[in-house]
């Protein structure tokens, strides 16, 4: 095997052999994780998602990554026209294998957008009218503000040239009114509708821009639901009690409950990956300075690391640079995480912490077969600590027959609490070995559930109706 999980990543030790055993931030994104980019919100990276995935209605295995940016999406904002920068390249990156210890990129997808208003002559930036849907690949005749992108792939194993795979457009923000097919009942009304398990049942507005791609891939760009929930608030308030010390009448609520990003998913077919066994991801924003000079601003592997791990003189430093030299330069933040010394912790396995996020990729095993998705039979947003495990078909670390996380940090799946999670890895939730009843920050399910079929991100809430924590 090209690289040996026991140090690569999902060397969550006991952590795994403890759920493993089972019978068949302390907080994740805060999306303020460093200094400058707080200024730059399209740019911002929120969260990064990877697993394997199994489209049902034609068996084809993918590999799925996505990337969020732009937080705190308000839905009620008028004009509500929150979208992607055209002068920010978004790249999605991939190191397989062998490349995984050297944080070397493998293969880069990168998304570029160009925005276009269809009638500068009025006020109505946005929407002209209600939108009704016009096919797959068309915007609808009412869509004033029209975003379209192109994916460029550079593959290292090949030929380190982009080429261009294809191009797609954005659907429309959920307005309310004049995006009636977002939410239920078709009524602007209404809530956003909540996630569906198969293609034919999405939203018209997003079934319309889910674009094919060459080789076999697909994509979707645009406004979905933040899909990270939290409790961040109280951390940063230092209140680890969530509420409960306190007797705060508001607590326990989610941080990013009632807001919106804007999403990047990308499938990738296992069968372009050859035979790689795992595969470790991050993603990073650059922005425009000058003419074709672009400078990184952004960065995010898993969730969490530059948020609560990494000291505040090198929060921007992280975000401006690679995980090609994380060993050197934050190794120190996961050897000796502040956060478990703050709260009198130590993390559950020597070395666990460091295993995860040395280098900051989100590691995946991708010989598992599918992920279990939010919302199926046997998916826990605990992962491995409610039993919900996959099994490998090139490790056995714990003798147990192959037996790995279903979730975080074994790629990272919508749905996954990556707050509790941490929390337990970092001891914070005490020795165990029973895990299946955390609730750390007491906020354990997002404020609208996921779709179970690409995009796989959920709806995008309603700014007509929609609530905050």
């Amino acid at each position: 095997m090209p690289v040996n999980l026991r140090i690569a990543g999902y060397s969550c030790a006991a952590a795994i052999g403890l759920a493993c055993a089972l019978p068949s931030h302390v907080m994740a994104s805060s999306h303020m994780d460093a200094p400058l980019i707080t200024f730059d919100d399209p740019a911002n990276t929120t969260d990064v998602y990877a697993f394997v995935s199994e489209d049902k209605e034609t068996d084809v295995e993918y590999l799925t990554l996505a990337l969020s940016v732009y937080p705190f999406e308000e839905p009620g904002i008028g004009p509500n026209n929150y979208r992607f920068d055209d002068r920010v390249r978004y790249d999605l990156n991939i190191s397989l294998d062998d490349d995984i210890p050297r944080a070397r990129k493998t293969m880069t997808y990168r998304f570029e957008f160009n925005t276009q208003f269809q009638n500068r002559d009025t006020i109505l930036q946005s929407y002209l009218g209600v939108l009704d849907p016009a096919g797959p690949g068309v915007f609808p005749d009412n869509q004033n503000l029209r975003q379209s992108y192109k994916v460029w792939m550079i593959d290292r194993r090949r030929n380190p040239v982009s080429v261009e795979i294809g191009n797609g457009i954005v659907p429309p923000n959920n307005q309310g009114l004049v995006t009636p097919f977002y939410n239920q009942g078709d009524d602007g009304d209404m809530p956003a509708k909540g996630g569906v398990a198969s293609n034919g049942d999405l939203d018209p507005y997003t079934q319309a821009t889910i674009t094919s791609l060459d080789l076999g891939h697909r994509a979707f760009a645009g406004q979905r639901d933040d899909g990270f929930f939290a409790d961040i608030q109280s951390i940063f308030d230092l209140d680890f009690s969530f509420g409960t010390n306190t007797g705060t009448p508001s607590k326990p609520f989610d941080s990013q409950g009632g807001f919106n990003v804007h999403t990047i998913v990308l499938d990738i077919p296992m069968s372009f990956l050859g035979e790689a066994e795992i595969a470790g991801v991050y993603a990073n924003t650059d922005r425009r300075i000058t003419g074709n000079r672009y400078d990184q601003v952004g960065r995010q592997g898993n969730p969490l690391f530059a948020e609560a791990l990494v000291a505040v003189r090198l929060k921007d430093q992280y975000n401006q640079s690679g995980p090609v030299r994380d060993a050197r330069d934050f190794a120190q933040f996961a050897q000796d995480p502040e956060l478990s010394r703050l709260l009198g912790a130590t993390p559950i396995i020597p070395g666990l912490i460091e295993s995860i996020f040395i280098p900051d990729l989100i590691k995946v095993d991708l010989t598992t077969g599918p992920a279990k998705l939010a919302g199926e039979s046997g998916f826990n947003r605990l992962g491995v600590f409610g039993g919900d495990v996959l099994q490998s078909q090139v490790q056995d670390p714990f003798d147990n027959g192959g037996f790995i996380p279903g979730g975080w940090p074994n790629g990272r799946r919508f749905g996954d609490d990556v707050v509790d999670i941490a929390g337990i890895a970092l001891g914070l939730a005490g020795a165990g070995p029973d895990f299946s009843g955390v609730e750390l920050d007491r906020v354990s399910a997002n404020d609208i559930t996921y779709n179970q079929t690409f995009p796989y991100a959920a709806t995008p809430l309603n700014g007509r109706n929609h609530g905050h924590h």
